[in-house]
C-alpha cells in the first residue's frame, strides 16, 4: 500500500478545516504575511518514521512554493548513538512563517502517529523475526524455521485507516483485508446468525470469486474442526492458549492457513510464533500505538 496525494489530501483538508476554523489568530495577528523562516522536524525519541510525505503535504496545501527537504528516508530507523544526543534532524523546511506555524499541529499530529505506529509494529516484528532467527540456528535445515507474519486489524481510528495501515507496513508488518468488502471474514455473530460454520462457509464459497479466500474464526478445537471439514481458506484461533493452538496447527496440517487473535502483546508473541502459525493478528498496533515525540523548531 503506497500513499498519493490525491487520496491524502481530502484527509489533509478536513484535519486543516478542523485546526483552523475561521483562521489562526495567534499567527495572523502577530506574524507579517510576507515573512518567511526556515524550520526542522526533529526527533526526540527513537522510532520508525513514517509519514513525511504526509506532513510535506500539509506545507504545501498552506503554501506552494515550501521547500521540504527529506534528511532522513520513510521507514527509517532513529536511534541516538551518542548518550548526549537526544534530538535526530528529520527534514528542513523553507517558507512562508505563517504557513509554517499554522500547519504545525496538523503535520505533527499525522508524522507523530503514523511512527508511532510504526515504531510498534517494528517491534513486533522484531521479536518474531528474533525468534525465527534463533530457530534457523537450531534447525538441521537452515531457512526453515520460522515464517509467520505480523498483521493488523480493522481497528483503526475512523476515516484515517490508509494512514494506519500504511504505518503498519513502512515498520515491516503486513495489512489484514483493508474493509469489510475485500475478504470473507465469518466470525462468531455471523455463525450464530446463520446456524453453524458448515452453512457459513457454504453460503459464502457459492457467492464468492474463486480468487477470494474465505476466513472463519474459531474459539475451540470443535470449532477449527468444523472450519476444516468446511473448507475454510484461513482458520482463525480467537483467543485460544498456547497448548491449544499448538493442537490446532497439528490438526489443520496445511490443509490451511492459520492466523492467531486475540490478547497478543510483546510478551506473548513469540511463544505465539514457535506454535508454527502463519499469522500473528495485533489489535494493538493501530489501537494503543503511541505517539513518537517529534517537534517543529523554527529556526
Amino acid at each position: 500500500m503506497s500513499l498519493t496525494r490525491l487520496t491524502i489530501q481530502p484527509l489533509i483538508d478536513l484535519a486543516l478545516r478542523e485546526d483552523i476554523g475561521t483562521g489562526d489568530v495567534t499567527t495572523d495577528l502577530t506574524v507579517s504575511p510576507a515573512a518567511t523562516s526556515a524550520a526542522e522536524l526533529i526527533a526526540k525519541q527513537e522510532g520508525v518514521i513514517a509519514g513525511l510525505p504526509v506532513a510535506r503535504w500539509v506545507f504545501e496545501t498552506l503554501d506552494r512554493e515550501v521547500q521540504f527537504e527529506e534528511v532522513v528516508a520513510e521507514g527509517d530507523g532513529i536511534e541516538f548513538e551518542d548518550d548526549n544526543v537526544t534530538l535526530k534532524l528529520l527534514a528542513r523546511l523553507t517558507g512562508r512563517t505563517r504557513a509554517l506555524l499554522t500547519g504545525e499541529r496538523v503535520a505533527l499530529n499525522f508524522l507523530q502517529r503514523m511512527s508511532g505506529i510504526a515504531t510498534m509494529t517494528a517491534h513486533f516484528v522484531e521479536s518474531v523475526s528474533t525468534i525465527s532467527a534463533n530457530a534457523d540456528q537450531a534447525a538441521s535445515r537452515p531457512g526453515k524455521g520460522i515464517r509467520t507474519q505480523v498483521l493488523d486489524t480493522r481497528k483503526t481510528t475512523p476515516g484515517l485507516r490508509v494512514l494506519e495501515k500504511y504505518a503498519v507496513r513502512v515498520g515491516g508488518g503486513t495489512n489484514h483485508r483493508f474493509g469489510l468488502y475485500d475478504a470473507v471474514l465469518i466470525k462468531d455473530n455471523h455463525i450464530a446468525a446463520c446456524g453453524g460454520i458448515g452453512i457459513a462457509v457454504a453460503r459464502a464459497r457459492a457467492s464468492v470469486s474463486p480468487t477470494m479466500r474465505i476466513e472463519v474464526e474459531t474459539q475451540n478445537l470443535r470449532q477449527v474442526r468444523e472450519a476444516l471439514e468446511a473448507g475454510a481458506d484461513i482458520i482463525m484461533l480467537d483467543n485460544m492458549t498456547v497448548e491449544s493452538i499448538r493442537e490446532a496447527v497439528l490438526m489443520i496440517a496445511g490443509k490451511a492457513k492459520v492466523e492467531v487473535s486475540g490478547g497478543v502483546n510483546e510478551d506473548n508473541i513469540g511463544d505465539l510464533a514457535t506454535t508454527g502459525v502463519d499469522y500473528i493478528s495485533v489489535g494493538a498496533l493501530t489501537h494503543s500505538a503511541p505517539s513518537l515525540d517529534i517537534s517543529l523548531r523554527l529556526l
